[in-house]
């Protein structure tokens, strides 16, 4: 019998926590897109998921033009592959347009030239910045407050206008999308929905259709056109009243390797699922309320503390405050994913756990 932890180790592995691949441009193909906020947290969560971590590696993906950091699937930024990005924003933006474009409704009027202006400014010299684009707008008499500006470039990015461009110095840029996906792929409507169906729940299985609805911004409509279109390359068992999808084949060894992961609260193992989000809580020891932390440690799948990230020029430290009283292979876990991540960043790991979570 299949039970919440076991849909939580799973996971592990479909996601590639426990079944790293190559780099970073494999870890976003597979996993469709991840959520990309916060850039040096999300490089992690996609690092995290590759045989050797290193922070080139998204890097040069994102610099190609292979990985694209821009507005789709949700009204927030994520990684997408560029052979993906164009049938996403078509399938998923116009139903996350309306809330960006309703916080743009007192600039209506200005839209069409504003479009024109930025594409002018991207057209003569690609690469740049927001600060850049602000002050080329400037200097043609075209004031945005910094709000402005990103929701305008929010919308350009759901429409396909614009992407992210070359980093500079490490910040994101912006560049014309027909300039960086030269020959986008293309899919109808309901090949679409049947590629997305195949790709999330092969890559974020076991999960339900109403976690890809949400994940997608999709109604639960277009996500049964897109099940019964990948019905026949996917497996289903029922669970607690619910039917889960998955890639076909049996599941995969209980145990899993590494064992502890110090991930953000946007990683696609919290944020990938909104309905069966709390399979990674099979004891119920999570508080249900609004993270107060922007991290999380993970110990054979299960959340076990919360935790924060500090970084300066000489270590970063997690500040770890467990959810209950962790046990010492717990806490040895949560040391070696600390000591993963240190080697990512070069940085000495330093783990601060709160006196109430002393290993037993």
């Amino acid at each position: 019998m299949i039970t919440d932890r076991d849909i939580a180790r799973w996971r592990l592995h479909s996601q590639l926590l426990a079944a790293p691949v190559g780099g970073a441009e494999e870890v976003v193909r597979s996993l469709l897109a991840v959520q990309a906020e916060n850039p040096s947290q999300s490089a992690w969560a996609v690092a995290t998921r590759t045989t050797s971590p290193r922070q080139g590696d998204l890097a040069d993906a994102i610099a190609d033009g292979r990985v694209l950091r821009t507005h789709v699937l949700r009204p927030t930024w994520h990684y997408v592959h560029a052979d993906d990005a164009q049938w996403l924003l078509e399938l998923t933006a116009p139903r996350v347009l309306p809330t960006v474009d309703q916080q743009l409704r007192p600039m209506a009027d200005r839209m069409t030239a504003l479009t024109d202006a930025v594409e002018t400014i991207l057209a003569e010299a690609s690469d740049r910045t927001r600060a850049d684009i602000s002050g080329a707008l400037a200097d043609r008499g075209v004031e945005l407050t910094g709000q402005q500006l990103m929701l305008l470039l929010a919308h350009l990015e759901l429409h396909g206008v614009l992407c992210s461009g070359v980093p500079r110095d490490g910040v994101h840029s912006y560049a014309l999308f027909a300039d960086r996906v030269p020959a986008p792929r293309r899919l109808d409507r309901n090949e679409a929905l049947t590629e997305l169906a195949l790709r999330y729940f092969t890559s974020h299985g076991p999960a339900t259709g109403r976690d890809l609805a949400y994940w997608a911004t999709l109604t639960v409509t277009d996500i049964r056109r897109g099940i019964d279109g990948a019905a026949d390359k996917l497996a289903s068992f029922e669970h607690d009243g619910r039917t889960f999808w998955h890639a076909p084949g049996d599941a995969p060894p209980p145990s899993a390797s590494p064992t502890g992961h110090l991930l953000q609260v946007l990683d696609e193992m919290y944020r990938g699922y909104q309905d069966s989000r709390w399979m990674i809580d099979a004891e119920g020891v999570v508080p249900r309320a609004r993270e107060s932390a922007i991290g999380m440690a993970l110990v054979d799948a299960q959340l076990v503390a919360a935790m924060r990230r500090t970084v300066n020029s000489k270590a970063v430290t997690f500040s770890v405050r467990p959810h209950r009283a962790l046990h010492a292979h717990e806490l040895e876990a949560i040391r070696d994913a600390a000591a993963r991540y240190g080697e990512y960043l070069g940085l000495e790991p330093r783990v601060e756990l709160d006196a109430d979570g002393r290993a037993d």
